[in-house]
């Protein structure tokens, strides 16, 4: 189960990135060959009557793709062809960046109309003075788990709900920090709720993670339902998509950094395997959480198609820039050995991540 929603949460996102690019290239005038689900070789192709457009399925499924006539800049008919109007090389270069970034767009505007879904449904939100007096239903949930922790040898995840510490119900984040600071090292007993079952946890907090202090390396928020009518949950989905591409962003960028300077480390980055696995236990907390995640994956490949490097949309658009400030376009020759260079070390990098996460399995 989790692999089929793992595939029609791709698919779902892939079709709405694509879908930017071929509405505005249809808007602005431009002739969309095809509309790919997939990278070819070609399983499957379908030509409507009367359309110009080819949708096709391929056999690779890692992605998708629009063919817009005159992307091709060696294609004469696209220069001064009987359709040559019609062409994507022949339109003015802020039509063509508005096509580039219609991908990233949709993925923007799919994640905030996710977040508004979930706010007017009820949507785990946490606890601060912003909306107190509508949040209910709150918990105390373990948003993250530290690698070779306590937690994670006692088998806490992300996403369980503390129930009770050795039997008090009553709790809140700092009871729960400062219980397990005095325990002296002693096991605990942790009751979680996890996909609707309360489970017993047997924990024995150490010394080491953060100072001298006894923890079990996890980190806790407090958390409760927040349900907004229509036009409130519209603001306020609206700045929790911001506030999340300014810090996807911020993190994208300081892995670049570390990429550079040789510090990077690849094993706290997520392939499709670990997506997947990360999909299913946002499913298994339920479909709100599944649909929070999912509009959560769509910013992170709307930020990450933004990066101006060959063979992503940021890299495109910067070759835009480029011709633009020099006038005159770049040389078909090379544009295309960086792109294919760029597609190369990209292909790299998710063979590299993949097999991290399929060790992280085992």
């Amino acid at each position: 189960m989790t692999v089929i929603i793992f595939i029609l949460v791709l698919a779902i996102l892939i079709i709405v990135h694509e879908f930017g690019h071929f509405i505005i290239a249809k808007k602005s005038g431009i002739r969309v060959d095809e509309f790919g689900l997939g990278f070819p070789p070609k399983a499957y192709g379908y030509k409507p009557k009367g359309s110009e457009t080819t949708y096709s399925l391929n056999w690779i499924p890692f992605g998708g793709f629009v063919r817009i006539f005159g992307e091709d800049p060696t294609d004469e008919t696209a220069v001064d062809g009987p359709e040559s109007s019609r062409s994507f090389i022949n339109k003015s270069k802020s039509t063509q960046a508005f096509v580039i970034v219609g991908g990233v767009l949709f993925n923007i505007i799919f994640a905030w109309i996710l977040f508004s879904g979930g706010l007017m449904y009820g949507m785990p939100y946490a606890v601060d003075d912003r909306y107190a007096d509508r949040i209910g239903e709150t918990s105390i949930l373990v948003t993250s788990v530290m690698g070779n922790s306590p937690a994670e040898v006692g088998e806490m995840l992300p996403g369980d709900s503390i129930v009770s510490l050795n039997g008090v119900e009553e709790l809140t984040v700092d009871s729960v920090q400062e219980y397990i600071a005095g325990s002296e090292g002693e096991e605990i007993t942790l009751t979680v709720e996890r996909a609707g079952e309360n489970v017993e946890l047997k924990i024995v907090p150490e010394t080491g993670l953060i100072g001298d202090v006894f923890a079990v390396g996890i980190s806790m928020s407090e958390v409760g339902t927040l349900k907004l009518p229509v036009h409130l949950a519209m603001i306020e989905a609206a700045r929790i998509s911001w506030d999340m591409i300014v810090g996807v962003t911020v993190g994208f960028s300081m892995f670049i950094f570390e990429a550079v300077t040789g510090s990077a480390n690849l094993a706290g980055i997520s392939g499709p395997v670990g997506i997947a696995g990360l999909i299913g236990d946002a499913s298994m907390l339920g479909f709100i959480h599944l649909i929070t995640f999912t509009a959560f994956i769509s910013i992170n490949l709307a930020v990450l198609n933004m990066i101006p490097f060959p063979a992503l949309d940021g890299g495109r658009l910067l070759f835009i820039l480029i011709e633009k400030i020099k006038g005159s376009p770049i040389n078909p020759k090379i544009a295309g050995t960086l792109n294919f260079i760029g597609f190369a070390l990209l292909i790299l990098l998710l063979v590299v991540v993949t097999y991290n996460d399929i060790v992280r399995l085992f």
